[in-house]
């Protein structure tokens, strides 16, 4: 029940009406009693009337006037902040597919496990939200433009291709493009519907060599960032990861550093995962945070309805002991 942010808060004054009631009420039964006291013989009264009414018969009163001020908090209208499903939003899912994603750190591959959850979040993410895939590895490709069509992303991290090198800043770039051609078809509204990117990766960029490149991958996050599309990032895997190329063991640790820089510098989400059961809990963070908003809204129901139960207690309690209504 919420007792803030009336809607019509000037409702609010007939409380002094109902606390003006009660002082009557309790006046009235004072001026009673003193009449009682002054006029009644009470060696009479206790032969003709041994059982006098209790404090009992002021419940019916009482429950009326506190339905009174309870409904009268309904009518100014309370509000409270609430969770809604949003209906208007794009998400592009862009996933790491270099050729460090081969390795078995975690069970049974990188890749692998980065597609059970990828499919995991498209099933549980809002149904309104238009969500889009992007691969990357030294280019970046849109797999899927966003859609509500979970299947065709779901069909699309399926068969998921392992390639070269890793170009993050053309991931980001690719993915803005993708959510800015949505926007563009749809129109209809001045104002862009909101955006995120979530950006899963399990190594540091070589396409280009420096994050500060005009296509790294912190020049794409601060253009991001500018254009209010905040960069969730995920790092993915160990730091005693490793994958075979012809015959020779190469090390792919994680690159925490570089990924966190990423989601700063656009206002987005650092997650860092090392097993299938940690990659879905940060995942089931950004369903909380993509897929709902927090607004306020009416919180009046509460009242209305404890209002109505306590005006009828206050009637039944009436009929039951006084045998008539108050």
């Amino acid at each position: 029940m919420s007792f803030s942010g009336f809607a019509s808060p000037w409702w609010l004054l007939f409380l002094f009406v109902v606390a003006a009631l009660a002082v009557g009420y309790v006046l009235v039964q004072r001026r009673r009693l003193a009449h009682t006291l002054r006029f009644t013989n009470f060696e009479l009264l206790e032969k003709v009337a041994p059982d006098r009414p209790g404090r009992a018969r002021h419940i019916p009163v009482a429950l009326l006037l506190v339905g009174l001020a309870l409904l009268t908090v309904a009518l100014a209208g309370p509000t409270s902040e609430q969770r809604v499903p949003r209906n208007r939003a794009t998400v592009v899912l862009a996933i790491d597919v270099s050729l460090s994603m081969e390795a078995t750190d975690v069970a049974p591959s990188r890749l692998a496990a980065a597609q059970e959850a990828a499919k995991s979040f498209a099933d549980d993410l809002t149904p309104g939200i238009n969500l889009g895939l992007v691969a990357f590895s030294g280019t970046a490709s849109v797999l899927v433009s966003p859609t509500t069509n979970r299947e065709a992303t779901k069909t699309a991290i399926d068969h998921l291709q392992l390639s070269e090198r890793t170009a993050t800043g053309e991931a980001i770039f690719t993915s803005m493009q993708s959510i800015e051609t949505l926007a563009a078809v749809l129109g209809g509204s001045d104002q862009a519907p909101p955006a995120r990117i979530v950006l899963l990766s399990d190594g540091k960029q070589t396409v280009p060599e420096s994050p500060d490149d005009p296509r790294g991958g912190f020049t794409a996050a601060r253009q991001a960032a500018e254009k209010g599309i905040p960069v969730s990032t995920i790092s993915f895997g160990t730091q005693y990861g490793s994958v075979t190329i012809e015959d020779d063991q190469i090390p792919v640790p994680v690159d925490d550093p570089s990924l966190e820089e990423i989601a700063e510098l656009s206002g987005g989400s650092f997650f860092a995962a090392s097993s299938l059961e940690e990659l879905e809990g940060a995942y089931d963070t950004l369903e909380e945070q993509i897929g709902f908003e927090t607004t306020r809204g009416d919180a009046s129901r509460p009242w209305l309805m404890l209002g109505v139960f306590a005006v009828a207690g206050g009637l039944i309690a009436a009929m039951v002991l006084r045998q008539r209504l108050p």
